[in-house]
């Protein structure tokens, strides 16, 4: 049995390169219903007089993936491997946030090693499950991979860039369904925000063999002395990453350089989360009842606002 959708030409083409314009019933169930993607919290910030609890996710994270139809479950830190393995066989893709954690000794760090290798072992037996890394979450991947730290200081904290489109972006998994004139924004607009003080440098990256063999270079930037990565996804694996936000523009507002909220900006936020969700569709994972995922759900939290001159206007706190 399969639905067919009339959309009007306008509509199709926007969504045609993530999903198909018919699904079989039970596709369409998977998607709307069990489609579960998690973000990873983090210790809280030491300085956010709003803090509860020990850690915290940016609700950006949150509505980034929602708006491109996923549910979405929070993952805590400080939770034992055998939970973190129930987890991750439950849910259908991870986002790894940006934030200001260490990326080697943090509870963060110690829960994207887990989840990474997982991954790293399900792929290899033909379970399919993306990962998906956000400026801190990009410095994660490579950390992980590289299996030691190769980030540089660079002068990146708050400034909006056009990518550097690689040959290799064209025909990438990330890029080839996007419309043209996404790709060209992307590539001729100041539109990507860039909040990070660390890099993974071309230098670094062309130095190390672990990370050349396993990554695929799509974009990179240069803050006017160095440059470095700003997109990468896996050759064999579906692990993305990207050292700019796409989530900003659209969820945050603090009036600061580097934030755009453009059109064009949006809807690189938009392109870029409906191919995570597409991704995340091609994962097996369940839970085991619809209990334990209602459970598991971030609707069973609540965001505190922290107003319109905090870096994130809402957080998700957890004990």
């Amino acid at each position: 049995m399969t639905f067919t959708f009339l959309l009007s030409e306008e509509v199709a083409s926007e969504i045609s390169g993530f999903y198909s314009l018919q699904f079989s019933a039970d596709r369409l169930v998977c998607f709307c219903i069990f489609c579960s993607s998690c973000v990873l919290a983090q210790e809280n910030l030491p300085d956010d007089q709003f803090a509860r609890g020990s850690s915290y996710i940016a609700a950006s994270y949150i509505k980034f993936l929602e708006s491109a139809g996923a549910r979405v479950a929070p993952i805590r830190i400080n939770r034992t491997e055998e939970e973190y393995i129930k987890i991750f066989n439950s849910i259908n893709g991870l986002l790894l946030p940006g934030g200001d954690v260490d990326i080697q000794t943090s509870q963060f760090s110690r829960a994207a090693r887990i989840f990474y290798n997982l991954a790293l072992k399900a792929n290899n037996a033909g379970d399919y499950f993306p990962i998906w890394g956000t400026c801190q979450g990009f410095q994660q991947l490579s950390v992980l991979t590289a299996r030691r730290n190769l980030l540089t200081l660079t002068k990146t904290k708050a400034v909006a860039l056009p990518l550097i489109l690689t040959p290799a972006a064209q025909s990438s998994r990330l890029f080839r369904n996007f419309p043209r004139d996404v790709l060209q924004s992307l590539a001729n607009k100041n539109i990507t925000s860039n909040f990070h003080s660390w890099s993974l440098s071309i230098q670094n990256f062309t130095r190390n063999a672990k990370l050349k063999m396993f990554y695929r270079v799509l974009s990179t930037n240069s803050d006017g002395e160095k440059e470095f990565i700003s997109t990468m996804e896996a050759y064999r694996y579906p692990f993305y990453a990207v050292q700019w936000h796409p989530e900003k523009s659209p969820f945050e507002w603090i009036d600061k350089p580097g934030m755009v909220h453009t059109i064009s900006a949006v809807r690189i936020s938009f392109y870029t989360g409906s191919f995570f969700v597409s991704e995340a569709l091609k994962s097996q994972h369940r839970f085991s009842n619809p209990a334990e995922e209602d459970k598991a759900l971030i609707y069973n939290f609540s965001p505190v606002y922290r107003g319109l001159n905090a870096v994130f206007i809402q957080n998700y706190y957890f004990d």
